[in-house]
């Protein structure tokens, strides 16, 4: 374990996601998000393979016990990845990032409704607060629904990127269950198959044939990803889950940095406050995911043999 590596390596993961983000909604007025999630999926496939071959992973880390697990969480984060892409087109940056951090305050709930874990008075604080930080960030769309063509499309992103934090924290409880039998290769590569494939589905609704640089822009997308993806998968060899899963905050000042810089997007009150209350509920579950690792970490100490 090296932590100050995986920090590191983790920041690498956030700063390149959030390139590719700033892509996303950069070629949404020239492809749907369908088209985008196919380009997203399928050229984040060749870093992830080019990474197990370099790391002597490959093909063996590409083997399943569980071809119907993969299914499943294929189509939650295909859901997740579409219901995200559109929002992005429609809403700024740091408020769709905002939003996006319901998703593992909502994998607490889910996690206690399908994998029977746990709720106590910290995590419930927790996800009371992140609540309701998601509510503040959307709340101001909820009185434009009627306000003109422009606003009603922006309470359709807002919602739309509410519908990809849902489905974002029903990808991590399926990954929660796949770790258990499945490698981190297996569970990248066959979601990205899944969702190039369900990708597809979407073609009869719109698709385009891009100019040349905005298919430039969605293959550097697809493979930012994948780099992104193995960034994130190093940053996790190197440091507990706990150390790490903090900087994943490290998004909102990026979102607002590209939102104001490059799509001269300024953040709002609402969104400020909201996303301060979300990150707050999250850190309150980290920090208690952390003591409680501590905890059994003591427990194991001190127990004796038995026998």
């Amino acid at each position: 374990m090296n932590p100050v590596r995986g920090i590191g390596f983790k920041l690498l993961s956030v700063c390149v996601f959030m390139a590719m983000s700033a892509i996303i909604k950069a070629t949404a007025a020239e492809a749907p998000p369908g088209e985008q999630m196919f380009f997203r999926s399928l050229f984040a496939i060749p870093p992830v393979l080019l990474w197990l071959w370099a790391t002597g992973e490959f093909p063996r880390a590409l083997r399943t016990a569980n071809p119907a697990g993969h299914l499943w969480r294929g189509f939650v984060g295909s859901a997740a990845m579409g219901f995200s892409f559109l929002a992005l087109g429609l809403i700024p940056l740091p408020e769709a990032v905002a939003i996006g951090f319901a998703a593992p305050i909502l994998a607490t709930i889910f996690a206690a409704m399908f994998l029977g874990e746990t709720i106590r008075l910290y995590r419930l604080f927790a996800v009371a607060l992140g609540l309701a930080g998601v509510t503040l960030v959307i709340w101001p769309r909820l009185t434009e629904v009627n306000a003109g063509e422009v606003t009603t499309l922006e309470t359709v992103g807002a919602f739309a990127a509410l519908l990809a934090a849902v489905f974002a924290a029903l990808a991590q409880v399926f990954v929660r269950k796949l770790v258990s039998t499945e490698t981190t290769g297996a569970i990248v590569i066959y979601f990205s198959i899944t969702s190039t494939v369900l990708s597809l589905l979407s073609a009869p609704f719109g698709w385009v044939l891009p100019g040349g640089e905005t298919t430039a822009l969605l293959i550097l997308a697809g493979l930012l990803g994948g780099l992104g993806q193995v960034l994130l998968t190093l940053s996790y060899r190197h440091a507990e889950t706990s150390v790490i899963a903090p900087f994943d905050y490290a998004q909102i000042i990026l979102a607002m940095l590209i939102g104001w810089f490059i799509f001269s997007e300024a953040p709002t009150i609402f969104m400020l406050a909201g996303a301060a209350l979300t990150v707050l509920g999250g850190g309150i579950i980290i920090w208690r995911e952390r003591q409680l690792g501590i905890e059994r970490a003591r427990a194991r100490k001190v127990m004796t043999p038995q026998g």
